[in-house]
């Protein structure tokens, strides 16, 4: 994947995530949950264009 769109597409998600927080009036709690939400999908995504996240579908749990 090109720097250039992992780059724009930080941008786009973090202005978006900046709009809903400014101008969309929640409850301090739900906005928190909508935050770590959004990092947290925007980092396994990172992970998966850099193919780092690929290798953790071979991690073994137990005897298998």
């Amino acid at each position: 994947m090109p720097l250039m769109t992992v780059v724009i597409t930080l941008i786009v998600v973090g202005v978006l995530l900046w709009l809903v927080n400014s101008y969309i009036p929640m409850d301090a709690k739900i906005k928190r949950i909508l935050n770590v939400v959004v990092v947290i999908v925007v980092v396994l995504w990172l992970l998966n264009a850099f193919g780092l996240f690929a290798q953790v579908g071979n991690l073994r749990v137990g005897k298998n």
